[in-house]
Formats: C-alpha cells, sequence, structure tokens
C-alpha cells in the first residue's frame, strides 16, 4: 500500500512542478516555473516562431490556461474566426524590452484580428520587416492596406478570456486598446458585456496599440523580494 502512495505522489509532482508563481506587477515583477504558449492550434498561431524559439512567450500557468481554454471555446463560438498571439515574456520574467510591462507572465499581446478584401477572417501578417506586426498603422477607421478590424472576434476574444479567467477564480485587470478604435468594440454583439466587465485603458499608451490588443491579467501574486 505504502509503494502505491509513494507511486502515486511521484507522478503528481510533475504536475505540482508546472505551476508558476508571479512576484511583484507587471512593471516590476518576475516569475517561477513559466510555461510556453502552444505555436499553434485549431485556430490560433504565434505570431513569430522565430521569437517563440528566441524565448518571448513565456506566461504564467494560470495564463496559459486561459488563454487556451479561451481559443478553445471560440471555435465554437465563432467558428469562421482566427487569432494570433504577440509578445508575452520571458520564462523568468523581468525586463523584457522594448515592453515596460510584461515582467511578470501577467502581460499578453494580442494582433488584432482582421478581414481580408473578402470579408473573410484572416491573420495580420507578422514578420521581420514590419517588427513582427508592431509596426503596422491602422488608420482611423480600422484599415491597413487590404485588412480591416474584425471588431466582433476582437471582442469575442477579450469576452472569453474574461469568462475563462472568472472560471478560473480570477479576473483580468484591463485591456490596453487603442482608445480612438474602441467605440466600434461597443458596437457589436458583445458590446453591453464588455462596458459591463472589462477596464478598457482611457487615454492612449505610449505605443498607440492598433495594431495588438494589451492584456493585463488579474491574478495574486507574492511580493517581490
Amino acid at each position: 500500500m505504502k509503494f502505491v502512495i509513494i507511486i502515486a505522489f511521484m507522478l503528481s509532482m510533475p504536475a505540482m512542478a508546472e505551476n508558476s508563481i508571479c512576484y511583484g506587477t507587471t512593471s516590476k515583477g518576475r516569475l517561477e516555473n513559466g510555461t510556453k504558449l502552444p505555436s499553434s492550434g485549431d485556430n490560433f498561431v504565434t505570431y513569430s516562431n522565430i521569437a517563440r524559439l528566441a524565448g518571448r512567450t513565456y506566461v504564467h500557468s494560470q495564463v496559459k490556461d486561459i488563454i487556451v481554454n479561451s481559443y478553445k471555446s471560440l471555435e465554437t463560438e465563432q467558428p469562421d474566426k482566427v487569432f494570433k498571439y504577440a509578445e508575452t515574456g520571458f520564462e523568468e520574467g523581468g525586463q523584457f524590452k522594448p515592453h515596460k510591462t510584461h515582467r511578470n507572465g501577467l502581460s499578453v499581446d494580442f494582433m488584432t484580428p482582421v478581414l481580408d478584401e473578402s470579408g473573410k477572417s484572416a491573420h495580420l501578417p507578422t514578420h521581420p520587416l514590419n517588427k513582427f506586426g508592431y509596426n503596422i498603422e491602422f488608420d482611423s477607421k480600422g484599415q491597413y492596406e487590404e485588412y480591416s478590424i474584425d471588431y466582433v472576434a476582437l471582442a469575442a476574444h477579450i469576452v472569453a478570456l474574461h469568462k475563462k479567467a472568472l472560471a478560473q477564480g480570477v479576473d483580468l485587470w484591463r485591456v490596453i486598446f487603442d482608445p480612438e478604435l474602441q467605440p466600434e468594440l461597443f458596437k457589436t454583439p458583445y458590446g453591453s458585456y464588455l462596458k459591463k466587465h472589462i477596464q478598457f485603458s482611457k487615454k492612449r499608451s505610449w505605443v498607440r496599440h492598433d495594431e495588438h490588443y494589451h492584456v493585463d491579467f488579474d491574478i495574486p501574486c507574492k511580493g517581490l523580494n
């Protein structure tokens, strides 16, 4: 009997070791046991396999679960939509240039969902020549070359993230997205939910946040030693 208990305990140890611990804040913090986001799924991809191999797509383990679960739910809710995540942070957190945050595993950038000329959901192009998408600029009408912002997909994703966070007993702290483009989100079927539950940035950030939206997760962290 003792042997069975010991074996069961040993088998449980890897799962326990995978749980992340965050310290401090998104702008001054670090991370233990960071976990890498998957490179792709049925309806999502990473913004860059180069950046992923460079270790720039690590998050808190609970954040990873929320993100993966949200994409899974969108397979049913928005089956024709595709999504792309962007910068997250390093495995052990800490300074993550050029970002001012992304230091404790709770900050994630997502590339803005778009529609192509035919109205089909598409991935915003991300490659070294456009700084992996971060150099893209949408105009005031949400247009960039042949792509237009898919506000329905964007809103649906934020709602899915919030619901999956609540299911884990945590929350979203804030969403940073260009304030000039935000009104279009509230015109979608998800508008009332967003107004009630999501804290959006009210002022333009040091970078515009139009080609991507930044999400900070509200997960308890230990003090920074």
